[in-house]
């Protein structure tokens, strides 16, 4: 079953890398922006050095959207409107070769790996729908909401105070059922910008199988459902392109380097620094959202 899940993953990867390029060749002449290839846009030193640092620490388990969401918006790279697509879009690529590599290295039955993945997969069709049609405040306060539920996160597990799991490789009857329950919603919040490494790991720990085990279940689940959420945010157009290439061109060699040259490292000291970073994001991002709530004064006020 493993062979027919790369089989299918290769798949989803080849289609949606056709389907972004020929939205850059649609968007190519209203762009104004320097191309490459005759239609990828060519993505800043900078944009490139965010590809590589935030999918080299997501491929060591601290996760890349909130640390992307802190950069973006930190140095106005990206409107807040679009930053959930450009991460869906940009990072897509090089989570699914975190799946390659995690999904053969770490076992888990193939029964519940497929179907965590897939009903992760129905969650991402869905919340993706919603989110590209939501106006820029409400994404600005989903955003910030889903910063500090990231930062939350992190601070418990840097306490160690997630369930300690046990040692089951799958699921059967009630408890894959919940645990099915739970991707979907992962799999719809991710697409506003909730990463869904560590509530993966939280469930998968809770309903006592091995935590090693969330790590291909995590990984697929995104390598799929990125791709799908992508796809909808590519058709709408929302999302900026050369950020985005930036986070798959930079994000492939920091993945390969993590997961084949540092493997593992101490990052306890990063993990608090994005837990600052991410938590004053999410204040500034609900600032901005309240700001544009206030009237504005008229000249006699």
């Amino acid at each position: 079953m493993k062979s027919a899940l790369f089989v299918l993953l290769a798949i989803f990867a080849a289609t949606y890398a056709v389907l972004w390029v020929r939205s850059l060749r649609m968007r190519r002449r209203s762009l104004a922006e320097p191309l490459m290839a005759g239609a990828v846009p060519r993505p800043s030193w900078l944009q490139l050095a965010i590809g590589f640092v935030t999918n080299f620490f997501d491929t060591l388990g601290i996760g890349n959207f909130a640390p992307t969401t802190a950069v973006f918006r930190y140095t106005r790279m990206v409107p807040d409107e679009e930053i959930p697509g450009t991460m869906n879009v940009g990072h897509t690529l090089p989570v699914v070769l975190e799946a390659f590599i995690y999904i053969t290295i770490v076992q888990v039955l193939p029964g519940t790996l497929v179907l965590m993945i897939a009903a992760a997969v129905a969650g991402a069709w869905l919340g993706s729908g919603i989110v590209t049609r939501l106006p820029r405040r409400q994404i600005q306060i989903g955003m910030g909401l889903a910063l500090i539920t990231a930062a939350g996160l992190m601070v418990v597990s840097q306490f160690h105070a997630f369930p300690l799991g046990g040692d089951a490789l799958g699921l059967n009857g009630l408890p894959l059922a919940i645990g099915m329950v739970g991707t979907f919603v992962l799999g719809a919040l991710m697409t506003i910008g909730v990463g869904l490494y560590a509530p993966c790991l939280i469930l998968i720990s809770f309903l006592g199988m091995d935590p090693k085990a969330a790590y291909p279940v995590m990984m697929g689940a995104c390598a799929f459902l990125m791709p799908v959420a992508s796809a909808r945010f590519l058709r709408r157009e929302n999302y900026r392109p050369r950020p985005a290439v930036g986070l798959t061109l930079g994000g492939v060699p920091g993945v390969l380097i993590a997961a084949f040259v540092v493997k593992e490292m101490s990052l306890t000291a990063v993990r608090w620094l994005v837990v600052v970073v991410v938590g004053f994001t999410a204040a500034t991002m609900l600032w901005a959202a309240w700001k544009e709530t206030r009237p504005a004064k008229g000249l006699g006020d």
